[in-house]
């Protein structure tokens, strides 16, 4: 059939025809994925930002800078981190241990608890971090071990289910605070926290970096599948 005789029958598409309505069809599919594209990044993007702001809002208040502004608590919970970075020192950890001498120095707290990390043979956050705060003057049998501080998560829910505790203050940078603050306030814990010194440089970005999905996984873990410590065990006695 010809392009004329198809052009007298309506109901007869030319070859033409197909192909443009064909075009006009994908066309139509590709301008839905894209617009798909763009609400899911933005939908990516605001979810991030909320939960960013989450964490932000649970410490509004609640965090000081000052020593003098804390408000007594029995116990300070420390935050583990690594005590070297290859051959340097972690300020992150140096700042910490500075922080939470100050903080028992001051009368702020009773004891403190370090928590952190020891699965490798040959590194232990915990006694790192206890051997520092002798040095800074802060008695032996007032510094109690949680060695089950994998996560943040782990450490701020231990301190409740194993220490027994509900009233404490966190001590760690404010990024780190102001997580464990949200953590805290979602399993019914009254806390306040002291902020050490933060970092500059190239290891300050990346762990800022790091912080911003850092805050979605809280998130995630606090509201949708309750994540709890990996491990837990039999309650521990803490100094009186």
């Amino acid at each position: 059939m010809s392009d004329r005789e198809s052009e007298s029958d309506p109901d007869v598409k030319s070859p033409k025809q197909e192909a443009r309505e064909r075009s006009s069809s994908i066309m139509r599919w590709v301008k839905r994925i894209v617009w798909l594209i763009i609400l899911m990044i933005l939908a990516a993007v605001g979810f991030i930002g909320y939960t960013n702001y989450a964490a932000t809002r649970a410490g509004k208040g609640i965090l000081f800078d000052d020593v003098n502004d804390v408000p007594h608590r029995r116990a300070g919970l420390v935050f583990g981190c690594s005590k070297k970075l290859g051959d340097r020192d972690n300020l992150y950890f140096k700042y910490r241990i500075q922080a939470a001498a100050e903080l028992w120095h001051a009368g702020k707290v009773d004891f403190l608890i370090v928590s952190g990390d020891n699965r490798e043979k040959y590194y232990n956050e915990p006694v790192d971090m206890r051997n520092a705060l002798i040095e800074q003057g802060v008695p032996k049998d007032k510094i109690v071990y949680d060695f089950a501080g994998l996560r943040t998560l782990d450490s701020v829910i231990r301190a409740k289910k194993i220490f027994g505790l509900t009233e404490i203050t966190f001590v760690s940078q404010k990024f780190q605070n102001e997580r464990a603050a949200y953590i805290a306030k979602a399993n019914g814990m009254d806390v306040v926290g002291y902020n050490a010194r933060d970092v500059e440089g190239y290891a300050a970005r990346k762990t800022e970096d790091r912080e911003v999905l850092a805050r979605v996984k809280m998130w995630i873990d606090v509201n949708i599948t309750n994540e709890q410590p990996r491990y837990l065990g039999d309650k521990e006695e803490v100094p009186e």
